[in-house]
């Protein structure tokens, strides 16, 4: 990893400074985006430009116990995971959107002439 990252009161700081609105504002946008998300995450809730929040059922299943080996069974239950969009995985990867070539179309069949 190349460095810490930011803290709230760092995010916080550097939003108020680019959009030079008062600190108080930017936090407390924030703090209601938060509660916006954790009340429609169960619907899917989307961070433009970052991603989406999803509810994801997850199937029971057996695994081990790491200490002992034993096999255990682990129970169905609801989980929330953060699907990150194309965009901003290409933009922290630094890689170029790849562009898929268009599709040839068939150039139609000359029909031959006999000659007599």
């Amino acid at each position: 990893m190349a460095g810490k990252s930011l803290t709230q009161t760092q995010v916080i700081q550097k939003l108020s400074e680019l959009e030079e609105l008062p600190k108080k504002q930017v936090k407390s946008f924030l703090d209601n985006l938060s509660q916006l998300a954790y009340k429609e995450a169960k619907n899917g809730f989307v961070f433009p430009g970052l991603g989406k929040l999803v509810l994801v059922q997850r199937k029971a299943r057996t695994g081990r116990n790491p200490a002992t080996g034993e096999t255990i069974k682990i129970p169905a239950k609801k989980v929330v995971k953060f699907k990150v969009s194309k965009t901003a995985k290409d933009s922290i990867l630094g890689e170029a959107p790849v562009k898929k070539p268009a599709a040839k179309k068939a150039a139609p069949a000359k029909k031959k002439i006999a000659k007599k």
